[in-house]
């Protein structure tokens, strides 16, 4: 299948959340042999960028199973952007991996993707054996905590003032058509109930985590931070030394690709 085939596949929808709280979540879902793939962007990205449609075809030509789908107020799926938390996405995560996925799962979490991949590991961890399992993580520029270590910790103070009495703040961004988007109070306030840098953190699979050197945005010694935090055998760190916050370039691909197939 080519990247514009498998773009082409249209979405199925599922609900997740109740009454108020309810928003559709697009799913991309193709069916295939183990170990499947099941993508989890970053902040602000949705399923269609490069690397998850590269993912998708290279999964596609070898029959493999795959996964992606558009967090609340991303993308394809319902809801607002400014409603979104890191919980809100995570039950989102869930519910898609409970749903689409059946036994082993290579999880590539991109950006803040990587941060929702270790979550939703511990998650599964939690709640014991069910039809889907981890065969393990791929982390690209992962960016646990970035709420509060990325964010929080290096607004100004007017930034936070601003957050604070406003409970939101337009940030620029350089991605995209270069809107701003808002930061809100409470995607802050709620980050904190799953903050993980600040104990050990057991996935119970083997993790792969590529960072760009150059990246502005996860800093090179926040992967040194996580690796620090996660068992010692098999996690690797790759060091790209030209690398950006994206990893989009087809080196790059190629490497994330090379990941994922080392896993299985």
């Amino acid at each position: 299948m080519s990247q514009t085939a498998a773009s082409e596949q249209e979405p199925a929808f599922i609900e997740v959340g109740e009454g108020s709280q309810a928003r559709r979540i697009a799913v991309r879902a193709r069916a295939g042999s183990s170990p499947g793939l099941i993508w989890l962007g970053g902040f602000k990205s949705d399923m269609s960028g490069t690397k998850a449609l590269a993912l998708d075809a290279w999964a596609a030509e070898r029959g493999r199973g795959c996964v992606r789908f558009d967090y609340s107020g991303h993308g394809e799926s319902g809801g607002e952007f400014a409603d979104g938390t890191i919980g809100r996405w995570l039950e989102e995560s869930v519910a898609v991996f409970s749903q689409f996925c059946s036994g082993p799962q290579v999880v590539i979490g991109s950006s803040m993707g990587g941060w929702m991949a270790l979550l939703l590991a511990r998650e599964i961890a939690r709640r014991g054996n069910g039809k889907a399992q981890l065969a393990g993580l791929v982390l690209i520029a992962p960016a646990p905590d970035f709420t509060e270590e990325l964010m929080w910790k290096a607004f100004t103070p007017e930034i936070r003032a601003e957050i604070e009495t406003k409970g939101m703040w337009l940030r620029p961004s350089e991605y995209g058509d270069g809107t701003p988007y808002p930061i809100t109070r409470n995607l802050i306030e709620e980050g904190r109930n799953h903050l993980l840098l600040g104990s050990k953190i057991d996935v119970g699979c083997p993790v792969r985590i590529l960072q760009g050197a150059q990246d502005p945005d996860v800093p090179w010694k926040h992967a040194f931070a996580l690796v620090h935090r996660l068992p010692a055998e098999d996690v690797v760190l790759t060091m790209i030394q030209d690398g950006d916050h994206r990893l989009s370039r087809p080196q790059d691909i190629a490497r994330i690709i090379a990941a994922v197939a080392e896993i299985g």
